[in-house]
């Protein structure tokens, strides 16, 4: 019992030991923090820091209590800060004037040094045509130059107003280099390279259609969306169709593939401007932005499939039956060969290899280039769009998580070749091979095909639930035309180079020329109109909503068209 006490009492002793010495501890270091205090403080006196100092930290400033601690923060804070705003400036003239060089004159030698080591590789391997006059010469300077123009048309940009797009910088280069004398006589690009790049850049833009599609949209596809995605297409088709016919003297068959190309909607100009749109929180509430996104993408297909089975019959021989079933023969064997080619390219690579996103991507591009080239020699052009789109469409419906890093893949790919396809397609118009009264047909063809689009968009609206100044947004969005009609409105010239009939030449040329002038024309005006009437014409969602119901309710919208 004796030692019991004792060990207790000796436990008691030393846990009262180690609380005085943590109360010591922390005396000690509040003192030190007030006098640390009391010596960084200029204004506050050091006597501040005993008891009276105490007393006198609650202040009342303004209405809001304040003590010593605030007070030094709002000290620092009233110091002026124009020193150390003056001396940014210094050290921007230091690191553009540094030796070695650095930030923005850094990158400019950097890029000007690199384009300079691509041509010396490629002279010192392919000699003369690398020289001014030589094929690889223009190509390499018409992509260098639509890279510039594409840079500059998007630093272009307007207070409220989303950025011009870049293909329209990339085509006005292209036209301006066939155009000018000088210019024109050292860029000579070979016909077939020419075609070969567009085809490249055509099945690229296919199959990141084809990916685009979203399956549980298509199960959903219902009302409003299904009738913005298939009306105003073949609306401003066959309208085309009549006007060309009469007006430019085109076949029957040849201005139903003039008003396909000019039928699609561009996604390169809508979903920019949708998204700063929906950003904004125009049009959120009732899902018009994400409606006319996803109606774009299947208008595009349509249009495309469209062109596919008019082209095919354009440059069938024999009778008109026999044409139209050629070109429904055409579209089946796209339809199957894609069916196949995307059943293969779910299953190989096998998700046990590494690398697959790679490797997916890389049999996606080869496969589509493949099916575009291959069925032009063997007689079938119309089959090659749909059986790419089909293809992507199948191969991206197992690959699930990995669908967007293919995505990104295949969307570099097109960054690469998107200035060959829209520098090459401003070559190919000549201004002394126009004639003033085809230039004006043209456009009045155009214009009048868009006019009467933009009556069946808004008629089609009606009774979906949309009030008056939404539905003329909805059809004064789907004006822009850009990156179909560039990839498909040369393809009907190069078929015809290849059958070599003037006179077929001649027809593709005139599609070719609406092509270019749709783009010209309505890219950068149907930008501007989108971001000029979506902060007038479309309501701006509340802020205090929440954004999850806000984003249930926009995808209810957007897929059925109910409000």
């Amino acid at each position: 019992k004796f030692e019991f006490c004792s060990a207790r009492d000796a436990c008691t002793y030393m846990i009262s030991n180690l609380g005085k010495m943590a109360e010591d501890d922390l005396v000690a270091k509040t003192e030190d923090r007030a006098s640390s205090a009391s010596v960084s403080n200029d204004v506050l006196p050091a006597h501040h820091t005993t008891k009276e100092a105490d007393a006198s930290d609650t202040k009342v400033v303004d209405g809001n209590t304040q003590t010593e601690t605030t007070a030094l923060l709002n000290n620092s804070a009233q110091q002026p800060q124009e020193p150390m705003a003056e001396s940014k400036t210094p050290g921007r003239l230091k690191q553009i004037c540094a030796c070695p060089p650095q930030g923005i004159l850094a990158r400019m030698i950097t890029y000007g040094a690199a384009v300079v080591l691509i041509w010396a590789m490629v002279w010192s391997i392919t000699g003369q045509e690398c020289l001014p006059g030589g094929n690889l010469f223009g190509i390499l300077f018409l992509f260098f130059f639509a890279v510039m123009g594409g840079k500059l048309m998007g630093l272009i940009k307007l207070p409220g107003l989303p950025p011009l797009p870049p293909l329209l910088g990339m085509l006005l280069v292209g036209f301006l280099l066939r155009n000018i004398p000088s210019v024109s006589d050292l860029i000579q690009i070979d016909m077939k390279w020419s075609a070969a790049l567009r085809s490249i850049a055509l099945a690229i833009i296919l199959a990141r259609a084809g990916l685009g599609l979203d399956p549980k949209a298509l199960k959903k596809l219902k009302a409003v969306c299904l009738r913005l995605s298939f009306g105003p297409c073949v609306t401003e088709a066959c309208i085309a169709a009549v006007l060309s016919h009469f007006l430019m003297h085109l076949p029957w068959t040849w201005g139903f593939l003039l008003g396909f190309v000019l039928g699609a909607v561009s996604p390169a100009v809508v979903v920019p401007s949708m998204l700063i749109l929906q950003a904004g929180g125009y049009g959120v509430d009732k899902g018009v932005p994400t409606l006319l996104m996803a109606a774009g993408s299947f208008d595009d297909i349509l249009a495309i499939t469209g062109f596919n089975t008019c082209l095919g019959i354009a440059f069938s021989t024999g009778s008109t039956l026999f044409s139209v079933l050629r070109g429904l023969l055409e579209v089946t064997i796209g339809i199957a060969a894609g069916g196949l080619l995307g059943i293969f390219v779910r299953y190989f690579p096998s998700k046990d290899q590494v690398s697959i996103v790679w490797k997916r991507a890389f049999f996606l591009v080869g496969l589509s280039v493949f099916a575009v080239f291959c069925t032009v020699n063997l007689g079938f052009p119309g089959s090659g769009g749909l059986c790419t789109i089909v293809l992507a469409f199948l191969a991206g419906l197992s690959w699930s998580d990995e669908k967007k890093e293919v995505e990104k893949i295949i969307g570099v790919a097109w960054e690469i070749f998107q200035p060959f396809l829209f520098g090459l397609i401003g070559a190919e118009i000549s201004v002394v091979s126009l004639r003033p009264e085809t230039v004006g047909l043209c456009v009045a063809t155009l214009s009048i095909a868009v006019v009467i689009r933009i009556i069946a968009t808004f008629l089609l609206v009606s009774f979906a639930g949309f009030e008056l100044k939404e539905k003329i947004f909805i059809a004064l969005a789907w004006i822009p035309k850009a990156t179909v009609q560039a990839a498909i409105g040369s393809l009907a010239l190069d078929t015809a180079r290849i059958h070599q009939d003037q006179t077929l030449e001649q027809y593709g040329l005139d599609v070719l020329t609406v092509a270019f002038l749709a783009i010209l024309i309505t890219a950068p005006i149907g930008a501007l109109i989108i971001g000029l009437a979506g902060p007038r014409l479309l309501h701006k969602a509340d802020a205090g909503r929440d954004n999850d119901d806000g984003h249930e309710r926009t995808e209810e919208i957007d897929i059925s068209g109910r409000v």
